[in-house]
């Protein structure tokens, strides 16, 4: 067997037909064929359809490593910061990300939809212009936007709870990095280069991010908020740094060097749809944890957001299905191709739904001891376990459908489903937390979600004509 990475894909040259036909009984070996068969085409095809499947593995297995990485991480952080500056800087990292991806206003989506575009037509000035817009305007708005934010603060402080103003300050220095980082990836992403699109973002910064607070810990230096947040400005800044070298290397070398056309109106009038759907669909994700914030005391803050890094063990299926099928989406509806289109959307379904409910089970049954590892007091978020995983097994139900939406050109519904989910979270939220506490968190994400999925495959349904649910008729498409 050899393996070799490379920009485009993860190659594996092994046949597990042919290494089973060695050591499989040959009766077992006949039923076991056709899916050896088709595990194999996955590995080695250079369809698209192939090559989709490979993405969504290869990303399947770095949101694994990922989440153990961040899941160990947060347990250091958590046992040696404490539950009150642990929360603080949840709260603050959070917010951090959050700004950051919507700094780039959709231009790190919009570049999965364009590049292929032209690469396919053969438009290599557009490609370089798209190229090099993307990452000037992505690095401008989150640059203006970090400034305005640190400003806001220092104006506003008298009014803000003293120990959230220098840490929220310190994040603010972050967003430049983190918009750059995401259009890196969207970059990666529409080349099928996913070990270049994921990595840095979901490996590499978490691991700088421990490995600095543990050299910070090492010297003495005090396990607080603001010290892993210096740990965190240092880990983005060299992740971005080092992925915009690398991509931009296996750029040149795949596209050469030659004029750029800018077409910013057409880009920005694709761009800023999707920037409504990622940021209404970032603020869903994380509504609940600065809800909490709002009303709760960090420690509270603490306790929600280990529940939730515990949730991602679950929620990494969906991304990972994604991150393969958005650029497959994309080729289909610029082939014409219906029934290819409606196949594959009811395939990811299938991708997306069955792993999740597997490993939401299995977090049930193992959340209360993963809990207990960053400390006895967060074991108190396990109850909460049973209600977010209902939700997140809802919106696993129909697959990455937000994607089918922008890259078929209905990202303006999509953009109007996710403004309602996230105004009725919003609003869940301040009804149920003063009530409720943490559950009320929990159940207002959740009944989020609910609303969310139906409303998606309601809108693909009658823009598309395709039922996009995992018990849906074979074919995928409405009757």
């Amino acid at each position: 067997m050899r393996w070799w990475i490379g920009p485009e894909r993860l190659a594996v040259r092994f046949s597990a037909t042919e290494t089973a036909e060695m050591f499989v009984p040959g009766r077992m070996f006949v039923r076991l064929r056709p899916w050896l068969d088709r595990f194999d085409t996955m590995l080695r095809g250079e369809n698209e359809r192939a090559v989709a499947q490979r993405m969504s593995l290869i990303a399947f297995a770095i949101r694994i490593v990922s989440a153990a990485i961040a899941f160990v991480s947060q347990v250091v952080l958590a046992r040696w910061m404490g539950g009150f500056e642990y929360g603080i800087y949840v709260l603050v990292w959070v917010t951090a990300v959050i700004l950051g991806n919507i700094s780039c206003f959709g231009f790190h989506t919009a570049v999965i939809r364009f590049l292929p575009e032209y690469r396919e037509t053969g438009d290599l000035d557009a490609l370089r212009g798209v190229l090099i817009t993307s990452r000037m305007f992505a690095l401008l708005a989150s640059t203006t936007v970090a400034v305005g934010g640190a400003l806001a603060i220092w104006a506003f402080s008298a009014d803000i709870a003293d120990y959230y103003v220098v840490p929220f300050i310190l994040g603010a220095i972050c967003l430049p990095m983190i918009a750059l980082g995401d259009v890196l990836d969207g970059t990666a992403r529409a080349n099928s280069w996913p070990v270049f699109a994921l990595t840095p973002t979901y490996i590499l910064r978490p691991l700088l991010i421990l490995a600095l607070m543990i050299a910070a810990h090492v010297a003495g230096f005090e396990s607080s908020a603001r010290t892993a947040l210096l740990a965190a400005i240092a880990a983005t800044y060299m992740t971005s740094v080092l992925q915009l070298v690398t991509v931009t290397a296996n750029l040149d070398k795949r596209y050469p060097a030659g004029p750029r056309r800018t077409e910013l109106k057409l880009w920005v009038s694709v761009a800023l749809p999707i920037f409504l759907v990622e940021g209404f669909f970032f603020l869903l994700t994380n509504a609940d944890v600065l809800m909490v914030g709002r009303f709760l005391p960090p420690e509270d803050v603490g306790v929600y957001f280990a529940t939730v890094k515990t949730l991602a063990l679950v929620h990494f299926v969906y991304f990972a299905v994604k991150a393969g099928a958005a650029q497959r989406f994309a080729g289909l509806m610029g082939n014409n191709d219906k029934s290819g289109l409606a196949a594959f959307a009811r395939e990811t379904v299938q991708w997306t739904f069955w792993p999740s409910l597997a490993m939401g089970l299995a977090l049930l049954v193992f959340g209360k001891l993963l809990l207990s590892l960053f400390g006895e007091s967060f074991t108190a978020g396990y109850p909460l376990l049973f209600v977010l995983v209902a939700g997140v097994v809802a919106r696993a139900s129909v697959g990455p459908a937000e994607s089918l939406l922008s890259m078929s050109g209905n990202q303006n519904a999509c953009a109007a489903v996710y403004g309602l989910t996230l105004a009725l979270n919003i609003a869940l939220n301040f009804w149920l937390i003063p009530v409720y506490g943490l559950a009320g968190a929990a159940i207002s994400t959740t009944i989020a979600m609910l609303f969310e999925s139906l409303a998606l495959a309601i809108v693909i349904r009658r823009r598309l004509g395709i039922v996009m649910f995992v018990f849906a008729p074979r074919d995928g498409r409405a009757a």
